[in-house]
This record gives structure tokens, sequence and C-alpha cells, in this order.
């Protein structure tokens, strides 16, 4: 597939599988389906290990652009490292004078039921998911913490970490 529009010549011969390379595949790579991949999750001491939870993710890309979600669901055999936790992403970031090429947002469950925090990853120029995820304090209001294997809280087998955003990829 190609991902720029093509440069007719007068007099040329158009077949139905340029018309199709050129605007259906083009097309339907806008509407394409998620693809899945595996993030690694890392930390800044030792890292973590899923053990019998579940770590996936998937991703979109049109152009530049990647929408992604990270899902972690800790397991009773997960350990959780030590240090501010990683979630690798699908593609490196690409570099934004003077910004940021994204943002990635994140729900932290701590049951089954709709408890949950938010927190948030702004993503660095070049990132391949290396910053750290940001959640609110439990003890001082206004203030946020960098995730990790004890905050915002210990988490438990059931808890889940979920991250989604939207961001600028360098190629």
């Amino acid at each position: 597939m190609t991902f720029g529009p093509k440069t007719w010549v007068v007099g040329e011969t158009v077949s139905a599988a340029l018309l199709n390379q050129e605007i259906r595949d083009q097309f339907n790579s806008f509407l394409g389906g998620w693809t899945p991949y595996t993030p690694t999750w890392t930390a800044t001491g030792t890292n973590p290990n899923i053990g019998n939870g579940t770590l996936g993710g998937q991703y979109m890309k049109v152009g530049r652009m990647c929408t992604v979600v990270i899902y972690v669901l800790f397991g009773s055999t997960t350990t959780y490292g030590s240090g501010s936790w990683r979630l690798s992403l699908p593609f490196q970031a690409g570099s934004i004078p003077s910004g940021t090429p994204g943002v990635l947002n994140w729900t932290y469950n701590t049951t089954a039921a709709s408890n949950f925090m938010m927190g948030a990853e702004p993503l660095s120029n070049s990132s391949t998911g290396n910053e750290n995820i940001w959640m609110p304090s439990q003890t001082l209001i206004g203030d946020w913490n960098a995730m990790t294997e004890s905050s915002p809280f210990t988490p438990a087998a059931g808890y889940s970490l979920r991250g989604y955003g939207t961001y600028q990829t360098a190629t």
C-alpha cells in the first residue's frame, strides 16, 4: 500500500488493481482493525513480572498518528518490582518543538467494582514509553506521585491498570 497520493499522468491506463491500491486500500487503512501487541513492563529498580496476570495492548496507526490501549490485570503470582513503572509504546514517539507528542491517560481499578483513580503520562519527544505514570497522592491534596509498587497503594490480584491515548509517532 502507498502512503501518499499518486501523481497521475495524462494518457495513463488506469487498471482495477491501480484503483484498488490508490483508493480502496488507502481508504480501508483509515478504517483498519486494531493490531494486538504486548507491551514491555519495566521499572526504574527491579522489573515487575506479570506472572499469572494479563498484560496486553492494541493499537491503530494511521500515518504518523497512533492510538493505543494498554491493559494490565494483576494476578495472584504477579510481582510488582521496585521503582517507577514503565509500559512500552508500540512505536517510538515523534519530536515536536516545545511540546509533547501525546499524553496517555491511565485508570487504576482497585476492585472488580467501579472504584478507580485516574492518572496521566505526558510523553516526551522520541519516547518509547519510559516516562512516569503520574497518579494522585493519597496523602497530599493536589500532589501527584510516580506510580510504583506501593504508590498510590499496593496492588493486589484482581486490580487493573489501563492506559489509552493518541500520540504522534516518529515514523
